[in-house]
């Protein structure tokens, strides 16, 4: 309903991103059935943006192109910088109606030439070779996940579980402060990097984004030293006067 508000007969492409940063949250054939729905009534080309594909916990990853009717109207776009840890490799592809990708091809070919050879020789390697490595790399994330969010939980920042991606995305409401106040004293004060939710647009402000793709040690660390920022200034749960 809110997506139908907001189109206009100048509306042409849709943007989704599943599983999401920064919220982990993930789509089922269900919560998608309405939203193809509404695209092919409307026109629109969708554009998929799912580099979290492969990192889902508890369930299979569903994209809406796969629906009836959505196949020739999305653009998949992906990489191998999520799935593969290449992330500064900097290879990624779209899939696509073939009249689409040809006027893509059009601009793309006389502004980015192609990916680096050592980018593409390692994206290979890594499908022969890495498949068995990232499903243990899967199973590592979810440890992480199991113990960053309870620890989240547990020194007063409200967290919902992420079922993709490897972000967690608490609540820093309660503390009076802005996403950004909150992560910038965070980092200076407890030493701790996040990315404050307003940067991801309105619906984000109030949370910050917190990232547990580092190791168990380092996790364990970061509560530590969070909890410690939360017992100085936020006690209770409650704002602090002279943060007010």
């Amino acid at each position: 309903e809110a997506l139908q508000e907001r189109i206009t007969p100048r509306s042409k492409v849709l943007i989704v991103n599943f599983p999401n940063n920064p919220t982990g949250a993930v789509m089922s054939r269900e919560d998608w059935l309405p939203i193809a729905k509404l695209a092919i009534a409307n026109n629109l080309i969708v554009i998929s943006d799912e580099i979290y594909a492969e990192l889902t916990y508890d369930r299979q990853h569903f994209s809406i192109a796969s629906l009836p009717g959505m196949k020739d109207r999305t653009i998949v776009i992906s990489g191998f910088s999520k799935a593969f840890a290449m992330t500064g490799w900097r290879v990624g592809y779209a899939c696509g109606n073939r009249e689409l990708i040809a006027a893509m091809l059009k601009i793309h070919q006389y502004t980015a030439m192609c990916a680096p050879v050592l980018g593409q020789i390692a994206a290979i390697e890594s499908l022969r070779s890495g498949l068995a490595e990232k499903d243990r790399m899967i199973s590592s994330f979810k440890e992480r996940r199991g113990l960053f969010v309870q620890g989240l939980r547990e020194i007063g920042l409200p967290c919902h579980e992420p079922q993709g991606a490897f972000y967690a995305f608490p609540s820093i409401k309660h503390t009076g402060l802005t996403s950004e106040q909150f992560a910038l004293r965070l980092l200076k004060e407890a030493g701790v990097a996040s990315v404050g939710g307003g940067v991801f647009g309105p619906g984000g402000e109030g949370f910050i984004r917190c990232s547990y793709s580092v190791s168990l040690p380092k996790l364990n660390e970061a509560l530590a030293r969070m909890e410690r920022f939360m017992r100085m200034h936020f006690p209770h749960n409650n704002v602090s006067p002279c943060l007010a």
